[in-house]
């Protein structure tokens, strides 16, 4: 598996999101829960996988887990990230919190503690105070954030004195903005962005159209779902095609390798089970070259999907249908 270093870290450029674990969202049930989220665990770590993401507000705390439980006995092998949720952030509740993801993990250090999303209204530098504590007292090992934009994410390293390990963002084909505004700081400085949703939950699989659309509370509210943006995507799920056609791979794992060809960036995708993690693992070997980047970029900037406000009517009328 193929790494990427930064602040002299090792992270496999493929790592594996557990939002999944113990989590109703995506309606994976409780064998999943209880036997193949740890099988998906386990080969991830045979394949040199060994970036997991968590977050105590993933399944209430399931997925911390189901993580902490499949990973005993392989702590040197992984690198741990887990993410609070900050609903007040001061000094004494981010330690609170980051002990409880402790436990429920059962490790004695989060290799990654992240910001899980920014609080608007509780200042920022509470959040940093409480997370230099945590560094101090060698409960973390790095502080990370998540959902910030590059301005917030600087302000974060400001405040803490300390490097910002890492910034986690949506990012894809279909949600590129981190790459045009933080890919460049990130390699000047020595940071990590970790893209999350990196197959736009599914839509990049081109599984799925607007007669054939995906089931499940985590992508009902998911506005590229819709069957208008579905039809929209056909050009871009089209390219996709080509391209895996081209390489003997899937449309997927084409996705997942546009995504890693940018520098400093690993992606953590979800897995249904053994096979598909293996499929995203494989996706590390795949290099594209410049006019297959190129064209895929092109395809999804053609790419407008309904969103936002403008998409809220038509969520609302479909998750009301599914009721």
């Amino acid at each position: 598996m193929r790494t990427v270093t930064v602040e002299g870290v090792d992270i496999s450029i493929i790592g594996l999101g557990t939002w999944q674990f113990g989590s109703k969202d995506w309606g994976y049930g409780d064998e999943y829960a209880s036997n193949e989220a740890g099988a998906i665990v386990q080969r991830a770590l045979e394949l040199g996988i060994n970036l997991f993401d968590t977050a105590e507000i993933y399944g209430r705390g399931n997925s911390e887990r189901i993580l902490g439980q499949a990973i005993e006995g392989h702590r040197d092998q992984v690198f741990l990230a887990s993410k609070i949720l900050p609903i007040f952030p001061i000094p004494p509740v981010v330690e609170q919190r980051a002990r409880g993801s402790l436990r429920r993990l059962g490790v004695d250090r989060i290799d990654l503690y992240q910001v899980h999303w920014p609080n608007p209204v509780v200042p920022l530098k509470l959040a940093m105070d409480g997370m230099r504590k945590l560094l101090d007292q060698g409960l973390i090992g790095h502080v990370g954030v998540s959902n910030f934009s590059l301005a917030q994410w600087k302000k974060a390293e400001e405040l803490l004195g300390r490097p910002v390990l890492s910034n986690q963002v949506k990012a894809s084909l279909v949600d590129r903005k981190p790459f045009a505004e933080m890919l460049d700081w990130a390699q000047q400085h020595d940071r990590l962005i970790i893209a999350y949703s990196p197959l736009g939950q599914g839509l990049l699989g081109a599984k799925y159209d607007a007669q054939h659309r995906p089931s499940g509370p985590a992508r009902a509210m998911n506005a590229l779902f819709l069957p208008e943006n579905l039809e929209r995507a056909g050009p871009l799920l089209q390219e996709l095609r080509q391209v895996a056609d081209a390489h003997g791979v899937s449309p997927a794992q084409v996705a997942l390798a546009w995504v890693i060809s940018h520098p400093n960036v690993v992606a953590i995708p979800g897995a249904s089970s053994v096979a598909q993690l293996e499929a995203n693992a494989a996706a590390a070997d795949l290099v594209l070259d410049r006019a297959e980047i190129d064209a895929l970029t092109r395809a999804a900037e053609r790419f407008e999907p309904t969103r936002g406000l403008a998409a809220a009517p038509a969520l609302v009328k479909g998750r009301l249908s599914r009721a």
